[in-house]
């Protein structure tokens, strides 16, 4: 046993003896002292002939498994005198002989110690729904309701699930599943679960975090401006409906099916995609990424809400996150925080599956949905659908699900229920997100955060509303886009591979897969095996060099972002990266010993084990 944990119980001695039809009973209790830098302390429980009465899961005979799989070992010869037990390394020596026989008088007694700790015990979740509703809100956002449809679309639309389904199961599925069981196992935030795995690669911990805040950067003010969209919606004609407003242009052409005295041209727009530009983001009053312009006041205070109900729902932990809003992402290091609060035999293996298929259920209707839409409103005006989702991401939502809101009957109550839905489903998200950077951070400084956990969180809240405030200006939509194209996608991507990587080679298969056999009761099958050893890191990899190879080109409305954007984006996605390479040469350079030495200690992990032990069963005389 470890320093940090290791404690010395007190052991209860008792000695019966007769002599000459008089009983003389003693008694001797011997202390023991704490070691290490954390304090614990123990509750003995003296059962009288446990091995043959008592549950055979805590000791049925040497060697055989104590409480979460640890053992128990017997001596080959007893001591003399008052018995002792010693502790080593997590079994207990046994004095005497085997446990599995009855206990005659003057014999052997067994003392089962539940070992506890002074510190405060890890939060939990009230009750197994919260997790798993956190986890499909997390999972389940607002790129089911655009991006799976856009992209689904743009690469022939039906043809398109066949490399969705198998990147689903060979990849999505396997890395859910794996983040999960790491994070139920260790019992730890993305940055400190590195010691237990390969320390080496604590950088991609940082890395995580630090796109997890690129994304709460532009994320938040998604929802913004379906606040902005919600206040609108409390009047009898919705604000998008109409081109008599100061805002519309001579362009602006409500064109449907009964209006039959109206022609569409391609210089035409809809009063829908008016209000959108020219109202809620003033596009039109920033000539691109180079001059922003001014901070949209409306679009501040819209943000500023949505943070303050961000912090009040997670400033306590999960128990009280949990209980907001519920509505497939490894690599942001959610999984991992969600799961470290699981209890340690949690069937993270059945989760993984559930969450993962509700998460591709939800695309494939979002999907259904977007096609039914855009299809309409085509057919009515005559058009190809490329000129109705001329715009990829948020506009779909603002500009086509708006339009088609608008045409329903009822269209002010359908109005408030949509944008309503659309800011849980980012709520929670945020939710996951956020939980995942104070988590690891908590995790990784204990001694300075644990205790003052809302006053972090209250600082990490207002950095993510001052970083978001470039988005909030009249260019902010171009900045938007640009942290979506190249701040998180190929830098998750990026740090998802280096992960199974470290996981599969480094720590091993095996060891990882004996961790889940510990934990469930089961060995991962060879289905499972191989993805994590071999095809995950491909379909990665591959997406990297494609990425690498083919940059996209990147547009919003009338404006192509210049060449210069490019590059500026591609250092905003280095920037998280370079965490993972500046942390090995940071650890290789404080380790000691030889050069060999370090880096053989560098990829050892520390043994976790320790904090799994529920009960410690010795023998006294």
């Amino acid at each position: 046993m470890e320093t940090n944990d290791m404690m010395l119980t007190s052991m209860l001695t008792m000695d019966k003896r007769e002599n000459e039809g008089e009983r003389e009973k003693g008694r001797e209790e011997v202390g023991g002292e704490a070691e290490g830098t954390q304090q614990e302390h123990s509750r003995p429980m003296l059962a009288d002939g446990l091995a043959e009465r008592g549950p055979k899961s805590l000791i049925s005979g040497s060697g055989q498994q104590v409480s979460n799989g640890f053992t128990t070992s017997t001596p080959q010869s007893p001591r003399e005198g008052p018995g002792s037990a010693a502790f080593s390394g997590g079994t207990s020596s046994v004095p005497g002989g085997g446990t599995g026989s009855s206990v005659p008088l003057g014999g052997l007694r067994t003392l089962v110690v539940q070992q506890t700790s002074l510190e405060k015990p890890r939060e939990t979740w009230s009750k197994k729904m919260d997790f798993l509703l956190s986890v499909i809100g997390y999972a389940v956002d607002l790129g089911n309701v655009w991006r799976f449809p856009y992209i689904c679309y743009q690469n022939g639309g039906g043809a398109f699930l066949l490399p969705y389904l198998l990147m689903a199961v060979f990849g999505g599925v396997p890395l859910f599943y794996m983040e999960l069981a790491l994070g139920q196992f260790h019992r730890s935030g993305c940055i400190s679960i590195w010691k237990h795995i390969c320390p080496i690669f604590k950088g991609i911990g940082f890395a995580i975090c630090i796109i997890s805040l690129y994304i709460s950067f532009y994320y938040n003010t998604i929802m913004a401006w379906a606040l902005y969209y919600l206040l609108s919606s409390f009047r009898p004609t919705l604000p998008w409906t109409t081109c008599a407003n100061s805002w519309n242009t001579v362009n602006c052409k409500h064109y449907m099916s009964t209006d039959h005295n109206v022609s569409w041209s391609n210089s035409s727009t809809s009063p829908a995609e008016e209000f959108y530009i020219r109202q809620v983001l003033q596009v039109h009053l920033s000539p691109g990424l180079h001059q922003l312009g001014s901070v949209s006041w409306q679009l501040a205070l819209c943000l500023l809400f949505i943070f303050t109900i961000v912090y009040f729902s997670i400033w306590k932990g999960v128990k009280t996150s949990g209980k907001i809003f519920f509505s497939l992402g490894p690599g942001f290091g959610v999984l991992l925080a969600f799961a470290s609060y699981n209890p340690f035999h949690n069937n993270c293996y059945k989760d993984a599956l559930i969450t993962s298929s509700v998460n591709c259920l939800t695309s494939f209707l979002s999907g259904f949905v977007i096609f039914t839409v855009l299809g309409y409103i085509a057919e009515m005006r005559h058009l190809d659908v490329d000129a109705v989702a001329k715009d990829a991401g948020p506009s779909l939502l603002f500009i086509v699900y708006a339009e088609a809101i608008a045409n329903m009957p009822g269209a002010t109550f359908f109005a408030i229920i949509f944008f309503l839905m659309i800011i849980m489903l980012g709520l929670d998200s945020t939710f996951a997100g956020l939980e995942g950077v104070i988590t690891a951070m908590l995790d990784e400084f204990p001694h300075v955060l644990s205790k003052r956990r809302e006053q972090f969180v209250l600082g990490l809240v207002c950095f993510c509303y001052l970083g978001a405030l470039s988005t909030l200006t009249y260019g902010g939509a171009f900045v938007v886009k640009l942290f979506e194209e190249y701040a998180t996608g190929p830098a998750v991507i990026t740090v998802v591979l280096l992960e199974v990587i470290a996981v599969s080679w480094f720590y091993g298969t095996n060891r990882f897969c004996n961790d889940i056999q510990l934990m469930l009761g089961f060995y991962p099958g060879l289905f499972w095996r191989v993805c994590w050893v071999a095809i995950c890191p491909c379909f990665l990899l591959f997406i990297v060099i494609s990425f690498l190879a083919f940059p996209p080109e990147v547009k919003l409305f009338k404006y192509h972002f210049p060449p210069w954007t490019t590059v500026l984006g591609y250092c905003i996605g280095v920037s998280s990266f370079i965490c993972v390479p500046a942390y090995m040469v940071y650890h290789l350079l404080n380790a000691k010993g030889t050069f060999k030495q370090r880096l053989l200690k560098s990829i050892t992990p520390e043994p976790s084990g320790e904090q799994h032990r529920d009960f410690i069963v010795t023998n006294a005389v």
